[in-house]
């Protein structure tokens, strides 16, 4: 009997191919101990006769005792009954089944049943639903549970085109709302035919609850922390009308429709933390689920570690570099850091690359190690805190740091057994200097040593301190160690760094010498008197043989010098030194005390007993106070104008010249030094400057025949200024010394001379006079004279005296006559004698000395050109 079932298959298809042939294939064999090969199609999946197919039957004779085997795992075959389930096979296609027979008495044989199951697609629910936010809605959930599931190698199709299926899933998002249809095809196999079945999918919409955001805060930004924070304005494209909800306890929302919070009251109530509210929608269908989305306010607490203080243990000696061990103590500073893991971002001088650890804060510590291998050698290391986060935070604060370091030492091992040692040869009863330079690796700092003495003295297990500084110590043998004259070794046993604590051994020795002292028993001193600031010679004599020594000296008294020292040669056992006058500043007694001298030859010195000397030094007069002065050049200033003057003040043009300028010397414009002279005592000032200035306006100039007018036109003095170049402030004088300023519309006078003097308002000074006579008798025209016929001298102030108006500018050299009728001159006149009062001024005659009224003659003489006397007559009317 054949069963025609449909079956769904995805298996590969060459697979399916392979099958397919051995169904093909399959031929029935003479039975065998274990049966013939044998096939069989199934096509109605659903029949109930499909649920137990024995396919021992399908064997024909075979030998019981055998095993079956599922070739391609289908799952259907009961192993032990050999029962073939076909509605559990879920994939439609061709699959073996071998039985084995192998019973060890003869019969070792196997057969294979060949099973075609035919496809089956399922029978789809009428209603089938899916949310809008399913993306990956699974299809087969659309078939009716109540009947047996389609098999799972069919094809989907989408009939709409949603272009939202991928195999067996729908993205309900993609295929948008509304109702899709979607067709399930199991395709045909051998004699089964193909079978399809439709599933017809409506989306509904999802609720949408937006997407909730994360707001970061750091406590440091308190103040801008909203009061009034709207949980809306966190959320982005969600549905109106949903609900909040708080599950933190903070108590902010007053109901599920309130929205606002205020996040300052949040912190100031419980601090930092984070606080989640939940914002629900509803859906408008059973299908969808309830949305919800989260906002979430974070407050982080900043890491405030200003005043912290950071310790590295310890510093080392570079011969402990392979074994040290460091350790790093982080103390908080001002702000307390809570207990907890933190990570620790650290820098090390020399390596390029910050680390970061994991550490804990207990109690405002924090500790923790550092691998040696950062300190490989000798030198100075910075370790140094960059930054602090706690473990789990989201960065919302940035750590102030502040300035978090240390500095760890590897000091290297003081060595000095290839250095140099110095030790001048130094005379009985003085210490030695031992220097120590060259090639050693000492830094600048303090040391100890320990040195032997051997030889012509003796001393052992000797301790000596000395401060390295530029690559160079010194340290002092005392005095009391060497007190025998001769040769001495000194050797070296040992060296302690006292900065670092650092100790070396050490073997270098040196020979020195002690020399004897010289003697100055007849040493003699003198010092005249002086000035101030005058070289102080100091003359010494009784020094014997000796030809060069260093004379060391203190001055006391008004003038004080301490540790003062002088080189000088000696011949035939006398020298001078001259005292520097950087050290003689106050006048009065000072004391030279000589308190040794060292014989440059040898190198000894001795103190001396009989080398003090008191010496006057004679005040200088104070330097006198002067001051600038500005003169103008036509005021004459001499020397004796300047300021100080006396007998004791001399004064100079130069800083150097030593000739006085006399007290009637004219002054110029420049520096004048002064100096004070102390006539007892011969001492004298410093010089010092005065700055004179002497002002000086260029004198007018008078433009050519500038001097000549016309008295016909009233020349006045602007027309006198007119012609005359000047610097624009011209004023003039009836007088060049001492005269009367004069306006500029006072009329010319013929003959008169007036002095022009231009004057500076900047500097208020005149220049040199301008003197000019003027002259009125320019004139070029010959005009007609009005000449008066009467006058009446009887004192009334009105026409007076007989006058010729403004002839002596047509004519300066006419000449004026008048007579009686009698032919008696009465008044002989000219320009300088112009009118005729009514006497008898000029009469040759004996007559009265006034002219009676009566008719007078005139004759008017010319005098120039060619032109002819001219007569007339006038009467006098009194």
């Amino acid at each position: 009997m054949i069963l025609k079932i449909l079956f769904h298959s995805k298996s590969n298809f060459l697979h399916y191919v392979i099958i397919f042939l051995l169904f093909f294939s399959a031929i029935n064999t003479s039975a065998q101990c274990a049966g013939s090969d044998n096939s069989i199609t199934i096509c109605n999946i659903p029949n109930s006769n499909n649920k137990s197919i024995n396919l021992f039957s399908l064997l024909g004779a075979y030998t019981t005792g055998g095993i079956w085997t599922d070739n391609f795992f289908s799952g259907g075959l009961n192993l032990t009954t050999g029962i073939l389930n076909a509605q559990i096979i879920n994939k439609s296609g061709v699959f073996t089944y071998t039985y084995t027979v192998n019973n060890g008495i003869g019969c070792k044989d196997s057969a294979v049943i060949t099973v075609v199951i035919g496809g089956y697609s399922g029978i789809s629910s009428p209603n089938v639903s899916a949310c809008s936010d399913d993306l990956s809605f699974n299809l087969f959930q659309g078939f009716n549970g109540n009947f047996l599931s389609p098999q799972s190698n069919g094809t989907w199709s989408d009939n709409d085109g949603t272009g939202a299926l991928t195999d067996n899933f729908l993205n309900a998002a993609k295929a948008g709302l509304g109702t899709h249809s979607f067709t399930y095809t199991m395709p045909a196999l051998g004699t089964c035919p193909a079978e399809s079945s439709t599933v017809i999918v409506t989306v509904f919409r999802a609720p949408d609850p937006g997407i909730g955001s994360v707001l970061l805060l750091c406590d440091s930004d308190y103040l801008s922390f909203d009061t009034n924070l709207n949980l809306n304005s966190r959320l982005s494209g969600e549905d109106a009308n949903g609900k909040w909800m708080e599950i933190s306890g903070t108590s902010e929302l007053s109901s599920s429709f309130d929205s606002t919070i205020d996040v300052r009251h949040i912190y100031d109530t419980f601090g930092a933390g984070a606080y989640n509210f939940v914002y629900s929608v509803l859906p408008s269908n059973p299908i969808c689920d309830i949305k919800k989305a989260t906002v979430t306010i974070i407050i982080e607490k900043q890491i405030d570690l200003t005043g912290a203080k950071l310790v590295v243990n310890s510093d080392i000696c570079e011969n402990e570099i392979t074994t040290a061990n460091y350790n790093v103590v982080l103390n908080q500073g001002i702000q307390k850091i809570p207990n907890g893991s933190y990570f620790v971002t650290y820098t090390i001088s020399g390596i390029v690359e910050p680390i970061t650890i994991i550490s804990n804060f207990n109690n405002g510590v924090l500790r923790f190690s550092i691998s040696r291998i950062y300190f490989p050698q000798v030198g100075i290391y910075t370790v140094g805190i960059i930054d602090v986060a706690r473990v789990g935070s989201l960065g919302a604060c940035i750590s102030k740091m502040g300035s978090i370091s240390d500095v760890l030492n590897v000091f290297p091992l003081p060595k000095i057994d290839k250095a140099t040692l110095t030790i001048d040869p130094i005379c009985k009863g003085f210490d030695a200097t031992v220097k120590i330079s060259g090639d050693t690796n000492l830094t600048e700092g303090n040391y100890s040593i320990v040195y032997n003495l051997s030889d012509s003295n003796i001393a052992v297990a000797q301790q000596a301190f000395f401060k390295v500084a530029i690559g160079t110590g010194t340290f002092v043998i005392p005095a009391s160690l060497i007190p025998v004259v001769g040769n001495i070794r000194i050797s070296i046993t040992k060296i302690t760094n006292l900065t670092t604590g650092c100790t070396n051994v050490s073997n270098i020795t040196k020979e020195f010498g002690v020399k004897p002292l010289p003697d100055f028993a007849n040493l003699k001193l003198d010092i005249k008197a002086l000035c101030q600031n005058q070289p102080v010679v100091v003359s010494l004599s009784g020094l014997g043989i000796l030809a060069n020594i260093t004379i060391n000296y203190n001055l006391t008294g008004v003038n004080n010098a301490a540790n003062q020292s002088v080189v000088v040669a000696v011949i035939a056992g006398s020298t001078s030194f001259i005292i520097p006058s950087s050290t003689l500043v106050n006048s009065g007694i000072t004391s030279l005390v000589i308190t040794n001298i060292i014989d440059n030859g040898g190198g000894c010195g001795s103190s001396i007993n009989n080398g003090t000397k008191n010496f006057m030094i004679n005040a200088i007069p104070k330097t006198p106070t002067t001051k600038d002065e500005i003169f103008c050049k036509n005021d004459k200033k001499t020397i004796a104008a300047l300021t100080p003057s006396g007998t004791q003040f001399q004064w100079f043009n130069s800083p150097a010249n030593t000739t006085v300028l006399s007290a009637n010397t004219l002054l110029v414009s420049g520096n004048y030094y002064v100096k004070e002279v102390n006539a007892a005592t011969g001492c004298e000032s410093g010089r010092v400057s005065a700055l004179v200035v002497i002002n000086e306006v260029p004198a007018p100039t008078l433009n050519q025949d500038g001097q000549n007018f016309c008295g016909l036109d009233n020349p006045t003095l602007q027309s006198l200024t007119n012609n005359t170049v000047t610097n624009g402030n011209l004023f003039w004088f009836d007088d060049a010394i001492n005269g009367n300023k004069l306006i500029s519309t006072e009329l010319l006078v013929n003959g008169a001379t007036y002095y022009g003097l231009n004057f500076s308002s900047s500097t208020n000074c005149y220049s040199d006079p301008l003197a000019v006579t003027v002259s009125l008798a320019n004139c070029d025209v010959t005009p007609d004279f009005f000449i008066p016929d009467g006058f009446s001298p009887n004192g009334d102030a009105t026409n007076d005296t007989f006058r010729i108006p403004d002839i002596e500018f047509i004519y300066p050299d006419y000449s004026l006559e008048i007579y009686n009728r009698y032919g008696s001159l009465m008044f002989k006149g000219n320009k300088n004698k112009a009118e005729w009062d009514g006497k008898n001024s000029d009469s040759n005659m004996s007559l009265d000395g006034i002219a009676p009224n009566g008719i007078y003659f005139y004759i008017i003489n010319f005098n120039k050109g060619n032109k002819p006397p001219k007569q007339g007559r006038l009467y006098l009317n009194r």
